[in-house]
This record gives structure tokens, C-alpha cells and sequence, in this order.
């Protein structure tokens, strides 16, 4: 015999009880507050939603501007940062702030090469501005300093490394188009251009021009303590 219900039913799950588990053999998560779509049994009030308890992100306020505002910072203090692939444009640059710092004053200039290659044409035209500059060019080089990148290394000053660099002798890469005869010129163009950059390593290092364009051809890695032996840098960086 059946009998019709009257009247509201009780949650099935108070508020001041546990939730089933989600899954059959595991225990009782934390007790949740009701769903807004669920309805509440009388005299019941939803338990409050529990505070974060995780500790906020700390995130760049302006992380699109801030390393143009360091390298601010850092040009006031005539402290020039160069990294990455130096290339024509970014010879470009490099050359404009050390021409600038040369032009304000006469205390010397750091040029920090951090990771660097370069571009054959690109290296030679920064060679080019770092031997005619009045002040002096102080260079600390860090991480891995290749290629071209040793001419403009080895046209600064004085030159310090960081205790994790390291120094690679290898010949920079070059790609031709155009006419047979394009070609052509080009590639007596770049013979020209590798002779000038060896034979400023050579006046650098004290050794001869035949030897560094062979250590060169064959890729020859240096530590900081090699590099000091080869006469590519003087000594390594200390703290202030």
C-alpha cells in the first residue's frame, strides 16, 4: 500500500555534514557550500566560501617597458649591454652609444658582450668605431662569446671574463646570391673581410695570422683560463 508525501523533503546532504566521495574508496573531501541552484532547507543559511589561502603572484607591474628602463639606467652609468646576434642594425646601435658615451666624457666605457655572434660586415663596422673612440673600452664577457664576435672582443682595451665564459675560433658564415659574376666578387669581398678580422685577433693575441685562421677552420673552444694563455682576455672579472 502506498501513501502520498507531503511537505518538503531534507537536503540529502546538510551543510554541516561531509559531501560523498567522488569515487568509491576514497575519503571525504572538505565540506562545500551549497550550489546557488540547489535550494536550502528552511532555517539552513549557506556556509561562507573558504578565503584563498595562497599567497599572491608577484608579477612586472610593466613588463613591456622595464628592460628598455634598465638599459637606461645602466647607459647613465656608461655601461653598454650587447647580446644575442649583432647584426647590421643592432651594430648599428651599439655604435651610436659608444659614440655618444665617447662624445659626454672621458671616463672609460664598459661594454658587457653576453652571449654574442655576429655578422662579418656587422663586427667589422663596430671594430671599426671601437679603435677610433677617445675614452677606453672596458669588455666582460659572459656565456658564450663566437665567430666574428671575438674581433669586437678583441678590439676593446681590456678585456675580463665572467667565470662561465667560454670562446669559440670559428669562421663566420656567409651566404652568396645572384649573377656567377656577383658571386664572385662577393666571396673576394668576404676573403677580405675574414683577413681583416683575423689579422685584429692576431694584433690582440700576439700570435700569427696563419695559426688563429686554422684554430678557426677547425673550431677551436676555449675556457677562460685557455683564453688567458691564447692572450684573447687578460684576466678574469673579480667583484668590486
Amino acid at each position: 500500500m502506498m501513501s502520498k508525501l507531503t511537505g518538503s523533503l531534507p537536503h540529502p546532504f546538510p551543510p554541516d555534514g561531509p559531501t560523498p566521495p567522488e569515487r568509491p574508496g576514497t575519503p571525504f573531501p572538505p565540506r562545500r557550500p551549497f550550489p546557488p541552484d540547489v535550494p536550502m532547507p528552511p532555517g539552513l543559511t549557506p556556509p561562507p566560501y573558504p578565503e584563498p589561502t595562497s599567497a599572491p603572484i608577484r608579477i612586472w607591474t610593466d613588463p613591456g617597458h622595464w628592460p628598455g628602463r634598465v638599459y637606461e639606467r645602466l647607459f647613465e652609468q656608461r655601461i653598454v649591454m650587447v647580446h644575442g646576434l649583432l647584426d647590421g642594425e643592432a651594430a648599428t646601435r651599439l655604435c651610436a652609444q659608444l659614440l655618444t658615451l665617447d662624445a659626454e666624457g672621458d671616463e672609460p666605457i664598459r661594454l658587457e658582450l653576453q652571449g654574442l655572434d655576429a655578422e662579418l660586415p656587422a663586427a667589422l663596422t663596430v671594430i671599426g668605431v671601437l679603435e677610433t673612440v677617445r675614452v677606453p673600452v672596458l669588455a666582460f664577457a659572459a656565456g658564450r662569446i663566437g665567430g666574428a664576435a671575438l674581433g669586437v672582443l678583441a678590439a676593446c682595451s681590456s678585456r675580463r671574463a665572467y667565470p662561465n665564459a667560454v670562446f669559440v675560433l670559428s669562421e663566420p658564415s656567409m651566404s652568396y646570391d645572384g649573377a656567377v659574376s656577383a658571386i664572385t666578387a662577393q666571396e673576394h669581398q668576404t676573403r677580405a673581410m675574414l683577413d681583416a678580422l683575423w689579422l685584429r685577433i692576431a694584433q690582440t693575441t700576439g700570435g700569427g695570422v696563419t695559426d688563429i685562421r686554422e684554430d678557426a677552420a677547425r673550431g677551436r673552444f676555449l675556457t677562460v683560463d685557455e683564453a688567458i694563455a691564447y692572450g684573447l682576455i687578460e684576466e678574469r672579472a673579480t667583484g668590486r
